[in-house]
This record gives structure tokens, C-alpha cells and sequence, in this order.
């Protein structure tokens, strides 16, 4: 009897197990709401540790190829305190920034945040974004650059260069120039010894960008908030004493006198809101377009090809200026090589792995649901780097654009009304760098030297080379 019972119950939980099992495939097929599959990994610190580790590497590539080869190219994973949807779809990349604030808004891991500062454009939202966007961009169109900008911006890359000589780490010497043109963008101040002290701070506060925004869980971050307190202080000075300065009638022509000249009306600027606007711009104009320069000069090198083209071009410019060594508008417009380098430098490169949203609403994308209040990353590098996308994604052959200098997949200034407002400016900046570096220099690398993404794009070593005068006739 006993037997015939437990008999009885294991036909029992058999048959509800493989109805539960069919009711669940069931489900899955034909169910459109589904979260997009993944994995998060361990509790609260989900799959950061794995993340971070891939992109200390040279190679990050796995940490996404291998969960879009087992999920698909939008997968859920969990990093940085949060549970975030990856997407390598272009088509969903674009999708996403085209639908800010309609469907979802901008929405960064707390360490940048908190580093940032909550008044900056990166966290803007609304009519306020809008306006601050607008307002940069009316600073850095092409007219502005060209009439205003232009100067300054070859100038001080001459300058610069003037005091180069032998070995130097040239991804610190490139930071120095794109400080320097940024704070005389923003401030019209020029190269002291206070704007370099106020850069060595600025980097800390970049290093603790991706860490676990808990004190006293991380040094780093620990360290990067002190550094922006310090930053900010300085800041604030620079602001009272510009303020002092209109109203004894003097005038500049920089972005905080913009912000300053836009201050009225309906809306009122405090002090720490323009402070975070100049700390967010800081961090858009200094360490992403010094690391492309410096990229550009590692690939150009180890691609003699492109490299000769490219001296080629800027050795005709320079031969037609004669004894005239300021570059003008229409010498920067007369580089379509040299346009075609970066280009592929910010393709390759990636200063920019992607970007964070959050839905506002639940968003139905391909078969999956992302619900409201989720974490989104727009993963700008896996697309750039999508075999799919690119023929011979993962090399650097800026001969690509010279078929097209356009694609719907290549967004490394973003997209969207969120798109990058300083784009323009960051292209003239590469492009006038290459031209007076190739022209003045011939260089090597002094030792071996590698990439790394971790906690931004860079070279582990800071690309020393040694640098030698040319004697171009």
C-alpha cells in the first residue's frame, strides 16, 4: 500500500514538474515583457569586479563578446551597484539616445555623480539640459572656432611643443596642451603654474570615476573627492573674482562669460551650479581629446603607411604657408586624411566606451521589456568594434573613410540631444596637434607600451617616445 502511495506521488510531482516546464517555455516564447537574459552575478557587487578586470586589460572585448554570444546583444548583467541592461545593437544604441527624454534619461553610477557634481550637463534633465546644451553648443559651432577659437587653439599647441625634446610621455604632454586650451576656453586663463596645479587635482578626480562611490571601501574614490573639493574651491574663486570684474565693466569672451551674460530672466545660475557646469566641461575637453592625440600618434606609428600619408599632407600645407606658422580656417579644412585618421582613431580608440540612461517608462525593445526605473548602458565601443559593423573592426585603417565619412553605426560623440556640443572643437583641436607634431617631429617609441580602459582609456605607460626636430625643406 505504502509502495503503491509512493508510487502515486512521484507520477504526481513528475507530471506537475514537466507541465511546470511546459508552461514556462510556453511563456518564454510568447511572453513580450521579459527582462533581456543575463546574469548579476554575485549580491550587491553583481559582475563589477569582472568588468573592471577586463578593461585593465588590453583586451576588454570578452567581458561583452562573451555574453552577447551566450545572450544575444542586449543582455542584463549587474555593475556598479545596480542592475543594468548592455546593449551592442546598434540599431537599439540609437534608439535609446534618440528617445532621451521621451523614453529614458540620463543616469550615471553614483562615483561619477558625485565627482561630477549634480548641477552638471552630464546630469541636466529637461528644459534645463536643453538650454545649457544649447548654450555650449552656440560656443563651439564652426563659426565660433574659426573667429574666436582658432588662435588660441594654435598657439598654445605651439607653444606646447616649442619644449619638446628627447624622451617624454607624451599622453602627459598632450593633457597638459588640452588643459590648457580648455581652461583658456572656459576662463580665458592661460598656462601658470596655478592651472597646473589645479590639473594634477583634476586627474584624481577622473581616476575615482568608476569605483564604488563608498569612502571608505576605496582609497581612490576617497582620494577623487577630496581632489574635487579642492577643484571646486579654486573654482569658486575664479567665479567671485569675474563676478567683481563685470561690474567694474570688464568683458572676455569665454564660456563663463556666456554662462554669466545668460544668467537672468527666468532662471538665476547659484555659484555651485556654474561650478559643476565648468567641472562637467572640464572633464568633456580634457581627458578624452588628449587621449585620442595620443592614440592617434600610437596607431599612426604602428601603421607606417598611414603615417607617411598623413606627413604627406600636412608637409604640402606647411610647404604652401611658407614662413607663416599659424594654421587658418582654410588650411584646417584642406586635411580630408588627416580627418580620416581621426575618424578611425575614435572608432578604434573608444575614449568614450558608451553611455548610461535610465528608462522612465517600461520600454518594449526587440522581444524584451526594459522596465521602468532600469539601468541602461549604450555599449558605443562594441558596436565600433562589431565585425558586423566594420570590416576588420579591430584593425586601424583609416582608409575606410575615405569610401564614407559618414555611418549610422560610428557614434563616438553619442547621439541624440545628448550629443557631444564640443565635437567640432575636439576634431579642429586633433587635427591642428597632428599637424604641427608631424611637421616639426620624427619620433620613436622609447619603450613598449600598451592600452588599457580601465578606469578610462589610456596607455599603461603614458606612451614615452622620443622625440627629434625635422629639417623639412
Amino acid at each position: 500500500m505504502v509502495t503503491m502511495e509512493l508510487f502515486s506521488l512521484t507520477i504526481f510531482i513528475t507530471i506537475s514538474l514537466f507541465t511546470i516546464v511546459i508552461i514556462l517555455y510556453i511563456f518564454r516564447t510568447t511572453n513580450k515583457t521579459r527582462m533581456p537574459p543575463g546574469s548579476t552575478g554575485f549580491p550587491v557587487i553583481g559582475e563589477t569586479f569582472q568588468l573592471i578586470s577586463a578593461y585593465k586589460t588590453e583586451n576588454p572585448e570578452p567581458f561583452i563578446d562573451t555574453r552577447v554570444l551566450k545572450y544575444g546583444s542586449v543582455f542584463t548583467t549587474h555593475v556598479f551597484g545596480e542592475r543594468t541592461v548592455f546593449s551592442a545593437d546598434a540599431e537599439t544604441n540609437r534608439f535609446i539616445l534618440q528617445n532621451e527624454g521621451r523614453l529614458f534619461e540620463s543616469s550615471y553610477p553614483g562615483s561619477i555623480a558625485n565627482l561630477v557634481g549634480k548641477h552638471s550637463l552630464l546630469l541636466m534633465r529637461g528644459s534645463l539640459h536643453r538650454r545649457m546644451h544649447s548654450l555650449t553648443m552656440s560656443f563651439a559651432n564652426s563659426t565660433i572656432i574659426k573667429d574666436h577659437l582658432l588662435v588660441d587653439i594654435d598657439r598654445l599647441v605651439r607653444l606646447n611643443l616649442d619644449s619638446w625634446n628627447g624622451r617624454i610621455l607624451l599622453m602627459e604632454e598632450a593633457k597638459k596642451i588640452t588643459f590648457e586650451l580648455t581652461l583658456k576656453q572656459l576662463l580665458s586663463i592661460d598656462p601658470c603654474e596655478w592651472s597646473e596645479n589645479l590639473r594634477k587635482e583634476y586627474m584624481l578626480v577622473i581616476e575615482g570615476f568608476f569605483c564604488i562611490p563608498l569612502p571608505f571601501f576605496s582609497f581612490t574614490y576617497r582620494r577623487a573627492i577630496q581632489a574635487r573639493k579642492r577643484v571646486t574651491e579654486a573654482l569658486h574663486l575664479v567665479l567671485r573674482e569675474r563676478r567683481v570684474e563685470r561690474e567694474r565693466g570688464v568683458k572676455k569672451k569665454d564660456m563663463l562669460a556666456a554662462l554669466l551674460d545668460s544668467d537672468g530672466g527666468d532662471v538665476k545660475f547659484h555659484d555651485d551650479e556654474i561650478v559643476d557646469f565648468l567641472v562637467s566641461l572640464l572633464v568633456a575637453g580634457y581627458d578624452t581629446t588628449s587621449t585620442t592625440m595620443t592614440l592617434a600618434v600610437k596607431f599612426l606609428t604602428d601603421t607606417p603607411s598611414a603615417l607617411a600619408q598623413l606627413k604627406e599632407e600636412h608637409d604640402t600645407i606647411r610647404a604652401k604657408k611658407g614662413t607663416t606658422v599659424a594654421l587658418e580656417w582654410d588650411d584646417y579644412k584642406s586635411m580630408p586624411f588627416t580627418q580620416c585618421v581621426v575618424n578611425e582613431t575614435l572608432r578604434l580608440s573608444n575614449i568614450i566606451s558608451g553611455v548610461f540612461r535610465r528608462a522612465i517608462t517600461d520600454v518594449k525593445i526587440k522581444d524584451y521589456t526594459i522596465p521602468k526605473g532600469s539601468k541602461v548602458f549604450t555599449s558605443l565601443r562594441a558596436v565600433h568594434l562589431g565585425q558586423h559593423n566594420f570590416e576588420h573592426a579591430r584593425v586601424f585603417h583609416p582608409w575606410r573613410w575615405q569610401k564614407t565619412s559618414e555611418s549610422m553605426d560610428f557614434m563616438p560623440f553619442g547621439g541624440g540631444p545628448r550629443r557631444c556640443p564640443g565635437y567640432e572643437l575636439a576634431r579642429v583641436e586633433l587635427s591642428l596637434f597632428l599637424h604641427h607634431f608631424v611637421t616639426r617631429f620624427s619620433w620613436k617609441p622609447a619603450e613598449e607600451d600598451k592600452l588599457v580602459f580601465f578606469p578610462t582609456t589610456r596607455t599603461q605607460k603614458r606612451y614615452p617616445i622620443i622625440v627629434e626636430q625635422r629639417n623639412v625643406v
